[in-house]
């Protein structure tokens, strides 16, 4: 995604707040698209490049598990907060499919 696409997410898109992070879902118009979409932002502050990089891959491979149940039209932006480092990996699927019933369908 782009820049442009965050920014429209961000200002049209639904806010879910959560305590490993908070999401923000928008559904497209178009219908190009054949899946639905993940967008990340880790600042900084969450720790240093292997930390925000180790977040990131575990929220593409929660996402990657669960794509199936989200609708093809949605963009989801991702913004972790820093109980996301600590957080086992099963708790941060289920957050995700938390934000997948209320905005993936």
């Amino acid at each position: 995604m782009r820049t442009a696409e965050f920014r429209n997410i961000y200002d049209h898109g639904t806010r879910l707040p959560g305590p490993l992070f908070t999401a923000f879902c928008l559904s497209r118009k178009d219908g190009e698209r054949e899946t639905a979409r993940l967008g990340l932002t880790v600042p900084r502050a969450i720790g240093g490049a292997v930390v925000r990089n180790r977040i990131k891959r575990r929220l593409r491979e929660a996402f990657r598990l669960h794509r199936a149940e989200i609708g093809p039209q949605w963009d989801i932006v991702i913004n972790p907060r820093r109980a996301a480092r600590d957080a086992a990996f099963t708790e941060i699927e289920r957050a995700l499919r938390r934000v997948i019933e209320k905005c993936g369908r």
